[in-house]
């Protein structure tokens, strides 16, 4: 059976086998059998490398029931292990054991909500490889001091590593899609929690980041920051300016003055 593309699931499936075996080759995993999710297969372009693998104990998530049926046609042995859903929707902690590698070519439209969802499920998602629009890749990997760098830089780079692996043209698709695309991988780092209220953290970085041209004494206003943090010299710089550390320190001084808001 064919699979067509859906323009509205933002599929654009990887035709070069050479891409998938690198993409596929890029997970480091431990020498023992571990569990493997891949969100999306399609037509399991990566699923066929990591199938035969025999560390990767393998699992599927695909929306789209086309891929899904031809997915139990072409891997019997994996019918079982398919989730037909959403990945945006699913309980990974009742669905998968701990540890949990991820790869997958994420849909573009949606990228930025998986990191989100495997930012939620940090302490079970050990390793994420994963093909994804170049500007976001670009995004995720970048460091302090660049109009790239942004909220899911820091609040990806708070718990893993992240690791810009190669480029993909648009050509080695099926549609090919308008802009490049990149490959990244992301390792959980050994920072089991935050040194200050997380939720306070993530809200501090959102809000320094939505007024990103202002300095943080204005950015932050909003906060209620009290006078002796406002006179920081810290507050005089802009937030792609601050790495993970100076956001963790920032968001621990409002904590010291403050009660962390409940949101």
């Amino acid at each position: 059976m064919n699979v067509r593309p859906k323009k509205f699931l933002g599929q654009h499936f990887l035709r070069d086998k050479q891409v998938a075996q690198r993409i596929v080759d890029a997970l480091q995993l431990p020498p023992a059998p571990q569990h493997v999710l891949e969100i999306g297969p399609g037509t399991g372009v990566l699923t066929q490398f990591l199938v035969s693998n025999p560390l990767v104990d393998l699992h599927l998530v695909e929306i789209d029931r086309e891929s899904v049926a031809y997915l139990k046609e072409h891997y019997p042995q994996l019918a079982n292990k398919i989730t037909d859903g959403d990945f945006l929707e699913l309980n990974l902690d009742q669905l998968y054991p701990s540890p949990l590698f991820v790869i997958g070519n994420f849909p573009y439209n949606i990228s930025s909500q998986i990191f989100f969802k495997i930012l939620e499920h940090r302490n079970q998602v050990t390793q994420v490889v994963c093909m994804l629009q170049k500007e976001v890749a670009d995004r995720i990997a970048e460091k302090p001091g660049s109009k790239t760098y942004g909220i899911l830089s820091v609040l990806l780079q708070a718990y893993y590593d992240v690791t810009y692996l190669f480029k993909v043209p648009p050509g080695v698709f099926h549609p090919p899609p308008k802009v490049m695309s990149a490959v990244i991988r992301l390792t959980r780092n050994n920072r089991v929690q935050l040194d200050c209220n997380e939720v306070l953290f993530k809200t501090v970085v959102k809000q320094a980041f939505q007024n990103r041209r202002k300095t943080l004494r204005n950015a932050l206003k909003i906060l209620n920051l009290p006078a002796s943090l406002m006179a920081h010299s810290l507050m005089e710089k802009r937030a792609e300016q601050l790495d993970v550390e100076q956001f963790i320190f920032l968001t621990r001084q409002l904590e010291l003055h403050r009660e962390a808001p409940r949101i």
